[in-house]
């Protein structure tokens, strides 16, 4: 086992800051190179890493650069949807070329726009003979991991497995303008938070002392709808936000999504996964939500509930910001606040994990394979969305399925989905 692991960073937006703050809490790993277009940019994300303590990264324009810099050992893809497979290909290149050496690749969720994309990114890191790992941090939330260890330690074992997850992620809407384009995202909320929701529920459903293939998708039901941001208001606030580049009037993407999905374990069980995702949220920030159901059992989270709110009367004005929570809505009233939102949603835990896995040559538990199963389902359930019924998973049926908001031709008249 190596002593450390320097890692790469490629793109510098949102995300990858986010991991950079999480970052203080891994250990025997330094970031030491962050890669991104805009070099400014790079260079503010590397010297936040500096501040923070968590290495002293280069940054560079272009991710060969990145893969070539013998100081690095693995790297966290958080870039775009819609660059993923250029950026793989382009460390396959380089890689080939023996310019550059790599343990393993980290990729943000979703790990691909569809399936056909998700298929590529898998067969791409199984040329190459890398480890790698899917970055879906609500699995190692520490009250999530907490939860289904007691649920299945004592509860399940007692009187029978869960057979019931309800799962949820809602807010505002997202940071960048790409997460508002069906094209360049691969849809909207369905495909950007859904697969969150999906994973997490498919992680509290297993049983932890069986291999994950134990429990398997069977149907997807699905609906979408445009319910906020197909108003006109907030198609003009849309526009203005974006300079004209987002008009929900001509390519909306959908703000809600709700799907069932239903599992069958070795047994024979039916087990049940209720999944909501939404961008017309309006609370005090973003909201992650977990039940998980058995025969004599219940267990439950909810993020905006935390052990620490803060009350500023009308007399507190303040600017807007997100120092409270993340998506925070409001700078008055009584209001929750998430203290280290890094390791509560998950993302210190997820990078620590990853980070173990690629010192000691182990394939990540969470890695590309899961990553293609949630695109797959997540296709489904756009493909349910549009034919108004429950679908059989069938991974071979959505194989070159791009959905109508990815498309384009998606439009916030759309009947929504009467299968339910």
């Amino acid at each position: 086992m190596a002593d450390r692991l320097g890692v790469g960073f490629v793109g510098a937006g949102f995300n990858t800051n986010f991991h950079a703050r999480s970052w203080v809490g891994v250990r025997n790993a330094d970031i030491r190179g962050i890669a991104d277009p805009d070099t400014s940019r790079a260079e503010a994300t590397a010297q936040a890493c500096r501040n923070l303590g968590v290495g002293d990264p280069k940054a560079y324009a272009d991710v060969s650069e990145l893969v070539a810099d013998p100081n690095i050992d693995a790297l966290w893809i958080c870039a775009p949807n819609y660059t993923r497979i250029a950026i793989m290909e382009k460390i396959a290149e380089v890689i080939k070329s023996d310019k550059g050496t790599l343990k393993g690749i980290a990729c943000e969720k979703p790990l691909a726009r569809n399936v056909a994309e998700a298929n590529r990114m898998v067969e791409i890191v199984n040329d190459l003979g890398l480890l790698h790992g899917y970055l879906e941090n609500q699995v190692f939330s520490p009250s999530v991991v907490r939860g289904r260890e007691i649920i299945w330690h004592r509860g399940a074992k007692v009187t029978g497995r869960p057979y019931l997850a309800r799962t949820a992620e809602e807010h505002s809407g997202p940071h960048e303008p790409w997460f508002w384009s069906g094209q360049q995202q691969g849809g909207g909320v369905l495909n950007d938070m859904m697969c969150h929701s999906i994973e997490a529920a498919r992680f509290l459903l297993s049983d932890p002392n069986k291999p994950k293939s134990a429990m398997k998708p069977v149907t997807v039901n699905a609906e979408i709808a445009t319910l906020k941001w197909s108003r006109k208001e907030y198609i003009d606030l849309l526009k203005e936000m974006y300079d004209n580049r987002i008009d929900y009037g001509k390519t909306p993407a959908e703000d809600f999504a709700r799907a069932n999905v239903n599992f069958e374990d070795q047994d024979g069980n039916i087990l049940v996964a209720e999944v909501t995702t939404s961008w017309s949220f309006v609370g005090p920030g973003l909201r992650l939500s977990f039940e998980m159901m058995g025969p004599e059992y219940y267990m439950q989270i909810n993020t905006l509930e935390p052990e620490l709110h803060i009350f500023f009367s009308r007399k507190v004005a303040g600017k807007a910001g997100e120092d409270l929570v993340e998506k925070q809505a409001a700078e008055q009233g009584l209001m929750p606040v998430i203290s280290d939102e890094g390791l509560v949603y998950g993302y210190t835990g997820e990078d620590r994990y990853m980070v173990n896995c690629f010192l000691e040559g182990k394939m990540p538990e969470e890695n590309f394979n899961d990553g293609l199963l949630v695109s797959q389902i997540l296709m489904t359930a756009y493909k349910s969305s549009e034919e108004g019924k429950k679908l059989a998973f069938d991974p071979a049926a959505i194989q070159d399925f791009v959905p109508k908001v990815a498309r384009g031709t998606y439009r916030a008249t759309d009947a929504i989905n009467t299968a339910f």
